[in-house]
């Protein structure tokens, strides 16, 4: 593909989100939901490669246990959820942090509570389930103030920054994963350790190497930053599972996923990136359909073929 073609497909990519942005804003709130509904269920009919992935996550996760009809039922209600997701987020800072709260539950915030009356900051590490840009919100009212996240680098640099645009209106500061003045490890240890807290996503590992772990009972691999974060700084690490309701938000806090104690550093880090990884397990088989990930998990679990030829295994 030449670069001036990638140019465009970019422009247009760019384009593309910015008039989505625009529309589903305009749209009274019942007519966006049910469009993006109708819009998630078009796409696992159309069953292209991303849902043929999420597919087959999702029957690593329910344990092949479900018929490939009832699997397909899954996928179809996962597509409308990461639909919903997506609505929400073009919508969510016109919506308002009050109506958010109003809607939102955190069962186990008596765990942050507690690292609050120790005077630790807290790491949150979380998987791309429910809506993470509204368990921001509450975190950002729970705090009296910001807290730090990572972005992915999108291209073009104009979409990367209208999502940055769009997470700092709603309270969160943002560094890059890549591309930034300085590595964001160093920027997140310095804002943790001044008394800040992070939120990270951490269910799909995008850099090079990242800590083995057992996800669902299959090998993976997820980013040890959360864990290291917390034991360099003396925070408390949560794992944090989100889920829809009907019309709000449940965050679900786990308890503290302890990161000191004997052993080399990078053994400790091992074990609670495990710790976090089960956690996840516990938290996604309850609402698999709210777990958002259309990308690779498990090296040995390929991404199902297209409906109509054979192959796709548990």
């Amino acid at each position: 593909m030449s670069p001036r073609r990638d140019q465009l497909l970019e422009r247009l990519a760019d384009a593309g989100y910015a008039a989505g942005w625009r529309a589903v804003r305009m749209l009274p709130e019942p007519a966006a939901r049910g469009l993006a509904d109708l819009a998630g269920g078009w796409a696992a009919r159309r069953d292209g490669a991303g849902v043929r992935r999420l597919r087959a996550n999702l029957r690593v996760v329910t344990g092949g246990r479900l018929t490939e009809a009832e699997l397909d039922e899954l996928t179809s209600r996962a597509m409308r959820s990461y639909a919903r997701y997506w609505q929400e987020a073009f919508r969510l800072p016109a919506i308002g942090p009050e109506r958010i709260l109003s809607r939102t539950t955190v069962p186990g915030a008596e765990h942050l509570e507690k690292a609050r009356a120790d005077g630790r900051g807290v790491v949150l590490a979380l998987p791309h389930s429910g809506n993470w840009d509204a368990a921001g919100v509450w975190l950002v009212d729970w705090l009296g103030g910001p807290f730090m996240t990572v972005a992915e680098r999108l291209r073009p640099e104009s979409l990367y920054r209208r999502f940055v645009a769009y997470r700092e209106e709603l309270g969160m500061r943002v560094v890059p994963l890549t591309g930034g003045d300085r590595p964001s490890s160093d920027v997140l240890r310095e804002w943790v350790a001044g008394g800040g807290s992070a939120c990270l996503l951490v269910d799909r590992n995008l850099g090079p190497g990242g800590v083995p772990v057992t996800f669902f009972g299959r090998p993976a691999t997820m980013p040890g930053g959360p864990a290291l974060l917390a034991a360099r700084t003396g925070a408390a690490l949560h794992p944090v599972v989100g889920r829809f309701t009907d019309d709000g938000w449940e965050h679900v806090v786990h308890p503290e996923v302890p990161v000191d104690g004997p052993g080399r550093l990078a053994e400790r880090v091992a074990t609670a990136m495990q710790g976090v990884a089960d956690a996840f397990t516990a938290g996604i088989a309850e609402r698999p359909e709210d777990w958002h990930m259309l990308g690779r998990i498990w090296p040995d679990v390929p991404a199902d073929p297209p409906r109509g030829r054979a192959g796709a295994t548990a």
